[in-house]
């Protein structure tokens, strides 16, 4: 199973929206407080609809605590930044891809850790600035399932 990790998600619509991917894929969604709304919120529960009880969502208090749970696993960072491209990479079964918030994206000092396998991007035009998160967690989800052949997936 994949693992992604969204460090201090803000919208609501968007972490609802990668509730409803985790739901239909069977991908690991940690979140990582600070949240920027609450896991109660009308817009998380619209854009996940019914699909929550079918999700695996984990919540953290830090960074620290999702990788201290998930050791052993390579980890992505994903980020305008990265110099490969995300589908250069040959993904395994238990990668953890992380996701920066939607005003800032990651910081410089987790993509720069000792924990961080690779800075990874999704290629845009260059006079863009970024895309939604919840595109890019899809995007970069299904090329990795892709690459392990849909493991579960009808």
């Amino acid at each position: 199973m994949l693992n992604v990790v969204l460090l201090e998600p803000e919208i609501p619509g968007n972490t609802g929206s990668i509730i409803r991917l985790s739901a239909n894929t069977g991908i690991a969604l940690h979140l990582i407080h600070p949240l920027g709304f609450d896991m109660e919120e009308a817009a998380l529960r619209r854009a996940g609809l019914d699909y929550h009880e079918w999700a695996r969502v984990t919540e953290h208090q830090t960074l620290s605590d999702c990788l201290e749970a998930l050791k052993g696993q390579r980890v992505f960072a994903l980020t305008g930044q990265g110099i490969e491209f995300y589908h250069e990479v040959a993904y395994q079964e238990g990668d953890i891809l992380i996701f920066g918030k939607e005003s800032v994206g990651l910081p410089t000092e987790v993509i720069s850790a000792d924990f961080v396998d690779k800075a990874l991007r999704i290629p845009m035009l260059e006079s863009s600035r970024s895309l939604n998160l919840s595109n890019s967690v899809a995007v970069v989800v299904y090329e990795a399932l892709r690459q392990l052949d849909h493991p579960e997936l009808s």
